[in-house]
């Protein structure tokens, strides 16, 4: 019924203002008790199959709808949601009803902000993408701490194998010029790692004005260092690894000589990954009436346009480290076959949220439930 829901009615709807209304929709039936029971076994019965604690040799499993060990983490299975849904993880435990074995709060900034003003997020139907600019809009990291506070008191009542890994993203504060951009990361990291299972460092959303110089390697360096010293530090990490593992999230704009070099300062400064990709700013993947969209407005494009450079950035990410870093894949997963491909290429884990919008609430499921069907095929092979 998704489809026709979305024809009727969501997609008349303003693209903000839909996912406002849809996210408010979720933790209200997450928020009573027969309804949250429902909606678990409806996706559990979507995915295909019992839940993965009841699966044999899950943790190697091939095909990502298994439980695996990431960073040190138990992560239920290898699909995950992208930040930018759930920017002040306000719904961690109604977003992991739908199946993601992780969710991305953020992105979170030191200080509370309202983000560029309205409309900032737009739909481009042809290409099942979406353009937005909406510059880290969120409450800022104490008020997010509160809300890891609580979703932890909740994830903490559910079985160990239904409880998703919570990563938190953490960006600049955008009236915090160029020059306090380490304070102001470290800030964040101080308020949030002991709440985070893994932290991101994100330097590559092109809605913050200068955010994307952050990603030269100099200026890189010393945000880096700043983050470990309190991720490492951070009381009770709950990762095997001893400490609050850290990657860094990257625009798939950059060059290839500029991948390589955050790749080489990645191995240096110790971090444990990097995500590949964010939104991306090249508008050549659109064609009609998106194209004419995007080109009167600014802001990144996600979907299936992006498709083709992150997968092509993930594999340059491969090439350079090898095994030395967990490589997370986000960026027109939009599919099992996608995710498939992904993890063939070289990701531990993969990320989504525009195919979410697209697909609705029962996309996850039926990723995973592709997965693991592709996970058979590959065993009677």
């Amino acid at each position: 019924m998704y489809p026709l829901l979305y024809r009727l009615l969501i997609s008349r709807t303003d693209a903000e203002a839909a996912h406002r209304v849809s996210f408010a929709a979720l933790r209200a039936l997450d928020a009573l008790a027969p309804a949250r029971w429902a909606l678990r076994a409806l996706m559990r019965c979507a995915a295909g199959g019992p839940s993965g604690a009841r699966r044999a040799g899950g943790a190697g499993s091939p095909g990502g709808a298994e439980p695996a060990e990431v960073l040190g983490l138990p992560f239920p299975n290898r699909l995950g949601l992208a930040a930018g849904f759930d920017k002040d993880g306000a719904g961690v435990r109604a977003m992991a009803l739908l199946g993601f074995g992780h969710i991305e709060v953020g992105t979170v900034t030191a200080h509370g902000q309202p983000g560029n003003e309205r409309p900032r997020l737009f739909r481009l139907p042809a290409h099942a993408g979406i353009l937005n600019r909406m510059g880290f809009n969120n409450s800022g990291a104490r008020a997010v701490a509160l809300n890891l506070r609580r979703a932890r008191a909740q994830l903490d009542r559910l079985p160990h194998h239904r409880r998703p890994v919570i990563g938190v993203n953490i960006g600049k504060t955008k009236v915090v010029p160029l020059a306090g951009a380490v304070e102001d990361y470290r800030t964040s990291a101080r308020i949030l790692a002991p709440l985070a299972d893994y932290l991101v460092i994100n330097v590559s959303s092109p809605n913050t004005p200068g955010l994307r110089e952050l990603q030269a390697v100099e200026a890189l360096r010393p945000i880096i260092a700043a983050v470990k010293e309190i991720a490492d530090r951070a009381p009770a990490p709950r990762s095997t690894l001893g400490r609050v593992p850290l990657l860094i999230k990257i625009a798939p704009d950059l060059a290839d000589d500029d991948v390589a070099a955050i790749v080489d300062l990645a191995l240096e400064t110790g971090a444990d990954g990097l995500i590949a990709t964010n939104t991306l700013l090249d508008r050549g993947g659109l064609a009609g009436r998106d194209r004419a969209l995007a080109d009167a407005e600014a802001g990144g494009i996600s979907g299936p346009a992006v498709a083709a450079r992150s997968f092509e950035v993930l594999r340059l990410i491969r090439e350079r480290a090898g095994d030395a870093l967990v490589l997370v894949s986000a960026g027109g997963v939009a599919s099992a076959a996608d995710a498939r491909g992904r993890l063939a290429a070289g990701a531990q884990l993969v990320q989504a949220y525009t195919a979410l919008i697209y697909g609705g609430p029962f996309w996850a499921a039926g990723v995973l439930r592709g997965l693991r069907g592709g996970a058979r095929l590959l065993a009677r092979r």
